[in-house]
């Protein structure tokens, strides 16, 4: 059976406890609007064009960093295939699972956020 995934999100992990001085600054150096998420204080949203990636603004405890998302429609196939390609599986939480590439670079694997995912998304076979 095939799945599809593609790059949903940059994610910029920020070491706060408070977002307003990241969404001040990432603000202005992008150009693009930032509002808070209404889900989930520890998020802000970085309002891309929608021919782009999504990119969030993240509060976290680990150090700054920027990581990416996968949206896919099947994430036990898409971990599957990451794994055979290095990845290993740092954690699984309740809506994802974080990786890392055998890079050392950390990304996480999550179910689809954008509209146009079915129409745009590559497709994978088993």
């Amino acid at each position: 059976m095939a799945h599809k995934s593609r790059l949903a999100c940059l994610v910029i992990d920020c070491k706060t406890t408070d977002l307003d001085e990241a969404i001040r600054f990432w603000g202005g150096a992008l150009g693009y609007p930032v509002y808070r998420s209404e889900d989930d204080p520890r998020y802000a949203i970085i309002e891309t064009p929608t021919d782009q990636p999504k990119m969030l603004l993240q509060a976290v405890d680990h150090d700054s960093r920027i990581h990416l998302d996968i949206e896919t429609d099947d994430k036990g196939a898409e971990v599957a295939r990451l794994e055979a390609l290095g990845a290993r599986i740092v954690a699984r939480m309740s809506r994802w699972i974080v990786m890392e590439a055998p890079t050392g670079h950390r990304f996480c694997v999550v179910n689809p956020q954008r509209p146009d995912f079915a129409a745009r998304a590559h497709e994978w076979s088993e």
